[in-house]
């Protein structure tokens, strides 16, 4: 893991795979809003298009030199792809991206401020192209941000909204505590990161939308309701999740106890 020697405020990531028809305007909507001491950090899963071409030839035209392109020597998944970008990151803030959605003006400063005082932060999205429409759940709310053991519950019923392409978090909140995604996780890592935020009882929801969704056949984030086995089986990983964000967080306080005694 990077640290922070280097004067990186805030670090970008973005996992792409097959992206090469949005991730241009995606990179433009992104670096319009990074300050002088921000990056974009992207790792590409071994693209089989030409969606790593499209990058390179983004950054050029932009001239961009706050944006860092790695690519995986193999297919590894989006969650490895992300862990990978995430383990690049050098910026006191870290924020994840999709490589196919649009940022709403103002989000990035406002998401900063959001982790002010708390590990991680969570805003709302809305659906490209449809005049501020939402999905079918009701948006996160500031007031829930410290209803912590409600949003588990609310987690693990599918009730909360919690996307990674709208989530960010502090650097303290990674090692020993995001990273390592636990090796069973294939997907909803943005949950995994959810769940972090409130066992460590550290997570603000924004009010405002902060991202425009793109919805395709070809998301990663499926678009329909699921076959019942598959979502048992994805509670039962949350519920995995939850156990081992508590064993994270009291090997983290005992750590601390152990260096203040030292």
């Amino acid at each position: 893991m990077s640290d922070t020697s280097t004067g990186i405020r805030a670090s970008v990531c973005m996992a792409t795979y097959r992206g090469s028809a949005y991730v241009a305007e995606q990179i433009e909507s992104i670096v319009a809003q990074l300050g002088p001491d921000d990056e974009l950090v992207i790792v590409d899963d071994c693209s089989p298009d030409d969606t790593v071409a499209v990058i390179v030839a983004t950054i050029d035209r932009l001239g961009e030199s706050r944006v860092f392109l790695t690519r995986t020597n193999e297919n590894v998944g989006y969650v490895r792809a992300f862990e990978a970008a995430i383990r690049r990151a050098r910026g006191r803030y870290v924020f994840l991206s999709d490589q196919d959605d649009v940022w709403t003006p103002g989000r990035h400063e406002a998401m900063i401020a959001g982790l002010g005082h708390s590990l991680v932060v969570a805003g709302n999205h809305s659906i490209l192209g449809r005049a501020g429409a939402r999905l079918w759940y009701p948006p996160l709310r500031s007031q829930q941000s410290r209803n912590h053991l409600a949003n588990l519950f609310a987690i693990m019923i599918g009730y909360r909204p919690y996307f990674g392409c709208a989530m960010g978090f502090r650097r303290e909140a990674i090692e020993g505590g995001i990273l390592p995604i636990p090796t069973y996780v294939r997907e909803s890592h943005d949950v995994w990161i959810a769940i972090t935020g409130n066992v460590r009882r550290s997570i603000r929801h924004l009010d405002q939308v902060v991202v425009e969704r793109r919805l395709h056949d070809t998301n990663q984030t499926p678009l329909g309701i699921r076959a019942p086995l598959v979502i048992l089986r994805a509670r039962w990983m949350f519920v995995r999740l939850i156990a081992e964000a508590y064993r994270r967080t009291v090997a983290a306080r005992a750590a601390i106890r152990a260096a203040r005694r030292a």
